[in-house]
């Protein structure tokens, strides 16, 4: 249970070969960076971002015409302003002879959208005073245009222009007629509204079937140049190397972006930081990236502060979502998560105690599994709300069965006490873990003589009202001996009277939070009632229908309304009760977190 540190890796590696080590090494997904103290950025990576600034600019320009596919960065090893250097003039000269191919297929999608939108208008014409021959005839002082407009738009004023407006699938078509001066006035409308604008093609005719035919006609002889300009852009990019010239250089970025510090030398780069895998992990990205480099795993230097790492088997692993929500249990605190698989799936089903309703929730957690991290709970309180559903009897709401133990409503008080002493033990598994916490860091000893005071207290006074009236007189014998050992303790280690009196407060103190905090569980319970009620409203609600098929409507809306809004209330409070009063016992969370170098943009290929 305890969190384990990540292990420290030093790599030497020769200079001309560091991008190709990091790139290697961030490809595990199991290595973090931390420069020995006083490294700063290489020289040779300082001098990178006025390249980058020159790449950045060809990225603005041409992005959308590189290809994205297929890049391999190279494995030759070079110095970084090098590389870039060689990568932006691949780039620049690529773009000198791409340009005219670029503005071609740009002038070539413009007129495809022309064309595109004068043929949705085509079969509104007829019927229209201005029909295919009146526009066909327009000139040269009359000149048409076409806008496209979103449909719920207002028509344009027309002004001294003739404008007609035609529904033309899901927009509004304005087909205008008129002198140039008066159809710009349009135009700024029509492009104000978020609209396109566009003029007769040439090949406009007299005659609907003509225009059909020559659009067809056009749109093919486009699409094929268009098909013809990207095969002579593909040719270009492998002419001038592009898909190694945008790897390489983004590449470069990554580690600029991720990298802070590395302690570099004439010919040699020092490599340092930490692993979650396996020393023979690192060895054989390394050996695969083909850098120089030797590696090795000795001690991490003195002060360092290894950042840490959960080890849970699979079953607890979705589960450390809520230490994590704190932060890192630190080194000397125990991880809760394979305590907590057991707990949080129980407190779930216990306020959700239904077993069709635990089934449909664990069904939809299994489908979501792989796109939501918390999916994965889902199924493990769904399960344990159908197991719940069998103890409370009860199905979609309906008690189709007898109970296994009792139906809510029956014995409110049970089921109000039950999670009191499931609660109860929870709280005592927290302070184990904090007296486990004590002995990682040396400290057992200190809680036995005080803390372990407390928790006898605490236990006198959870069995006080079980007992039997002759009995409670011990009770309180056991409470007083705790407070007396909590307070002797504490001033006995401080060597003071003084203290011991200090620690009657804090013990008075904690002691009720504890017991505030064990009366925090009855909300279980009573979210068991309100769930039980609620079931109960829609049972009847159903029986009083009067008809099978209503009373199965108002069975599956409600059943509907029941999972998504107890749902989320259920959740809400079992994390609220983990959060609060189950770590507040034990866990500060002040542990260091491995945060992995992030992935490299491209992975290592074969050339």
């Amino acid at each position: 249970m305890r969190p384990r540190p990540a292990r420290w890796f030093e790599l030497l590696v020769a200079r001309d070969d560091t991008t190709l080590a990091l790139t290697a090494l961030a490809s595990t997904g199991a290595v973090e960076l931390e420069a020995r103290r006083g490294a700063a950025l290489p020289a040779a990576f300082a001098d990178l971002p006025p390249l980058l600034a020159r790449y950045a600019e060809l990225y603005r320009r041409h992005a959308a015409y590189w290809p994205r596919e297929g890049l391999v960065p190279s494995r030759v090893p070079e110095p970084p302003v090098q590389a870039l250097g060689r990568a932006l003039a691949a780039l620049e000269r690529w773009a000198a002879e791409a340009e005219p191919l670029i503005r071609a297929l740009q002038d070539g999608a413009a007129e495809l959208a022309q064309v595109d939108a004068w043929r949705r208008v085509f079969d509104a014409l007829p019927g229209t005073p201005l029909g295919a021959d009146a526009l066909a005839a327009a000139g040269p002082h009359l000149q048409v245009r076409l806008g496209l407009l979103p449909a719920a738009s207002q028509p344009p004023a027309g002004g001294a222009a003739l404008v007609r407006m035609l529904a033309c699938d899901d927009a509004s078509a304005v087909l205008a007629v008129g002198t140039e001066a008066a159809l710009a006035a349009i135009e700024a409308q029509v492009l104000a509204a978020q609209g396109g604008w566009h003029a007769a093609p040439g090949w406009l005719a007299a005659s609907p079937c003509a225009n059909h035919a020559a659009a067809g006609a056009r749109r093919a002889a486009l699409q094929r140049q268009a098909a013809e300009l990207r095969q002579a852009l593909e040719a270009l990019h492998r002419r001038h190397g592009l898909h190694r010239a945008l790897a390489d250089t983004r590449r470069l970025q990554w580690a600029l972006d991720n990298v802070r510090g590395l302690e570099t030398g004439r010919l040699l780069c020092w490599i340092t930081g930490w692993s979650a895998t396996t020393p023979r992990v690192l060895e054989e990205a390394v050996e695969g990236s083909g850098a120089r480099a030797l590696l090795r795993h000795p001690a991490p230097p003195s002060g360092a502060r290894a950042p840490l790492l959960l080890a849970n088997p699979a079953w607890a692993r979705p589960f450390e979502i809520f230490p994590r929500a704190l932060g890192m249990p630190s080194g000397d605190e125990a991880d809760p998560s394979r305590l907590l698989a057991v707990a949080v799936p129980l407190m779930f089903g216990y306020m959700f105690g239904d077993v069709g309703q635990g089934l449909v929730i664990a069904a939809a957690g299994f489908v979501l599994r792989h796109r939501f991290a918390l999916a994965r709970l889902f199924i493990a309180g769904g399960l344990s709300a159908a197991l719940f559903g069998f103890v409370f009897g009860s199905v979609f709401g309906l008690h189709l069965m007898t109970p296994w133990w009792v139906a809510p409503l029956d014995a409110p008080l049970a089921v109000l006490a039950a999670p009191l002493v499931a609660g109860a033990l929870l709280l005592l598994a927290g302070l184990a873990l904090s007296a486990l916490g004590a002995r990682w860091r040396g400290e057992l000893g200190h809680w036995l003589t005080a803390d372990a005071g407390l928790v006898a207290c605490y236990m006198a006074l959870l069995a006080f009202p079980l007992m039997q009236a002759g009995h409670r007189t011990g009770a309180l014998g056991a409470a007083g001996a705790g407070v007396a050992w909590f307070c002797l303790g504490r001033g006995w280690s401080a060597r003071s009277a003084r203290a011991g009196l200090t620690a009657a407060g804090e013990l008075l103190e904690r002691l009720l939070q504890l017991l505030m905090h064990t009366l925090s569980f009855a909300r279980v319970g009573a979210f068991a009632l309100a769930h039980a009620g609620l079931s109960a409203a829609i049972a009847a609600l159903a029986a009083a229908a009067g008809h099978p098929l209503a009373a199965v409507l108002v069975l599956v809306l409600g059943n509907a309304v029941v999972i998504a809004l107890e749902g989320l209330v259920v959740s809400i409070q079992t994390t609220r009760l983990v959060l609060f009063e189950f770590f507040a016992r034990f866990l500060e969370a002040q542990g260091r977190v491995f945060r992995p170098l992030p992935a490299p943009p491209s992975p290592l290929q074969e050339s």
